[in-house]
C-alpha cells in the first residue's frame, strides 16, 4: 500500500511498532571524544538500568499490542535495531543512543509525506535510521520523504527558566525551553487534524521548528502553535483527537481558557482521573535507575535515568478507527470515560510505559483510510 495518513482516527491499515531492545541513552562531555574504556564502563552501567527481565516484559507487551492490531486486520512493520546502542561522535558531541522504541517521536506522516524531525536530544541523532528499511520498501510505490536539517547542537540549546501564576502552573515551577538558533522539534509535538496541525512549543519543539514545518508542508496545511497547555515534552498525553469533532483533553493541563482555538467547535472529554504510577515502577526507579544515573554522572556522563514519565502517560492511547481505541488496561476510569462517549476501548497490558513511552508513542501509523479534509474550518 501507499503511505496515507491524515489524522489520528481513520481506519488503521498499516503501522510501525517499536522494539524493546536497548539501554539508557548516554551523552559524553562536549567537544572531546571519551576514552574507549569510559564508553565501555558507561554502557555497562546503562545496561544495569535495563536488565533482561525488564526488556523481556517490554517486548512481551509490544507483542500483545501487535496481536490486538492484527485482530483488526492491521499490517505490522518493525524497525531495525542494527545501529542502536552504538557510540558515535559528531564535530560537537558524542553519545550512545538507546532504543528504537518510540516510533512516533521522530516521524510525522502527513498524507503521502513522511517528515523526519530534527530532535533536540543529541543521543537521538541517528535513531531514525532504524526505519530506513521500511521507508525503502514503501518507496517502491512512491512517497515524499523529507528530513529536517540536522542540528549541530554545538552549544547549550536548552534554557532553564521559572514560571508561575498562569493557568495550572505553580509560582516558581522549573521549566526548560529550546533556543531559536536551530530548527529543533520532535514529531510527537504535533497533533494531525487533517488540514490543521496543532504544534506544541515546549522543551521538545521550538518556534523555528513550527515555521520550518509550515514551509515544507505548504499552503494545503495550517500549523497552529500553542505554548499554554503544556511546557514539557510531546502533546500526545495532553490532546488526543478521537474522531471528527471529539477530542480527549488532559484537564490538568488544558482549561477552557487555554484550549487551542483550532478545537473551538469540537466536543471535549475533560479527563483528569488518571491512575498513579505503580509502586513497583517507582521502587525500581528509586533503587536502580537513580543509582545508575548517579554512577554515570560520576564518570561525567549524562543520562535521563533520573526521571520517568508522569501519570499522564496512561492517556497515551491509539485509535484503530473512529470507534475502537487501544488503552492501557490499568486505566479503568479512562476506559469508562471513553465508553461513556460511545467508544469501544481495547485494553492491553502496557507495564513499562513510564520508562519507555506509551501506546501512541511506540507506534507510527503509515496507512489509514481517508482523504485530506478540513475538520476545523
Amino acid at each position: 500500500m501507499k503511505i496515507n495518513s491524515h489524522n489520528e482516527w481513520d481506519r488503521l491499515r498499516e503501522v510501525i511498532v517499536g522494539r524493546a531492545e536497548g539501554q539508557a541513552s548516554l551523552l559524553f562531555p562536549r567537544h572531546r571524544v571519551p576514552a574507549a574504556e569510559v564508553v565501555e564502563q558507561a554502557q555497562r552501567l546503562a545496561r544495569e538500568a535495563f536488565p533482561q527481565w525488564l526488556v523481556d516484559e517490554i517486548a512481551e507487551d509490544l507483542e500483545g499490542l501487535c496481536h490486538e492490531l492484527r485482530r483488526f486486520g492491521v499490517t505490522i512493520h518493525r524497525p531495525s535495531i542494527d545501529h542502536a546502542n552504538r557510540f558515535f561522535a559528531t564535530p560537537y558531541f558524542s553519545a550512545v543512543g538507546d532504543h528504537v522504541y518510540n516510533m512516533r517521536d521522530l516521524h510525522l506522516v502527513i498524507g503521502n509525506t513522511v517528515v523526519e524531525s530534527p530532535s533536540q536530544e543529541p543521543h537521538r541523532y541517528f535513531e531514525a535510521m532504524g526505519l530506513y528499511p521500511i521507508w525503502y520498501e514503501y518507496m517502491k510505490d512512491g512517497f515524499r520523504w523529507i528530513a529536517g536539517p540536522k542540528p549541530a547542537m554545538a552549544h547549550e540549546h536548552m534554557i532553564t527558566y521559572y514560571a508561575g501564576g498562569a493557568n495550572q502552573y505553580q509560582d516558581g515551577q522549573k521549566f526548560i525551553k529550546l533556543t531559536e538558533h536551530e530548527i529543533l522539534f520532535e514529531a510527537a509535538n504535533t497533533v494531525r487534524i487533517g488540514r490543521d496541525l496543532l504544534y506544541l512549543v515546549s522543551r521538545s519543539g521550538n518556534h523555528l521548528g513550527a515555521k520550518w514545518l509550515q514551509s515544507v508542508l505548504g499552503d494545503d496545511y495550517r500549523v497552529h502553535t500553542t505554548d499554554e497547555i503544556y511546557r514539557s515534552s510531546h502533546i500526545d498525553s495532553t490532546v488526543l483527537c478521537l474522531r471528527p469533532g471529539l477530542v480527549l483533553l488532559n484537564a490538568e493541563r488544558v482549561s477552557p481558557e487555554t484550549c487551542p482555538a483550532v478545537l473551538n467547535k469540537w466536543d471535549k472529554i475533560w479527563f483528569s482521573d488518571i491512575e498513579p504510577v505503580p509502586e513497583s515502577t517507582v521502587t525500581f526507579h528509586e533503587k536502580v535507575r537513580k543509582r545508575v544515573h548517579h554512577d554515570l554522572a560520576a564518570l561525567g556522563v549524562e543520562s535521563h535515568l533520573d526521571s520517568i514519565a508522569s501519570n499522564w502517560i496512561g492517556m497515551n492511547i491509539l485509535s484503530i478507527d473512529p470507534e475502537h481505541v487501544i488503552v492501557d488496561e490499568r486505566q479503568v476510569r479512562l476506559i469508562k470515560a471513553l465508553e461513556h462517549h460511545g467508544l469501544r476501548p481495547v485494553p492491553i497490558p502496557f507495564r513499562h510505559s513510564y520508562y519507555m513511552g506509551g501506546i501512541h508513542c511506540s507506534t507510527l501509523d503509515t496507512v489509514r483510510d481517508g482523504e485530506l479534509e478540513d475538520h476545523c474550518g
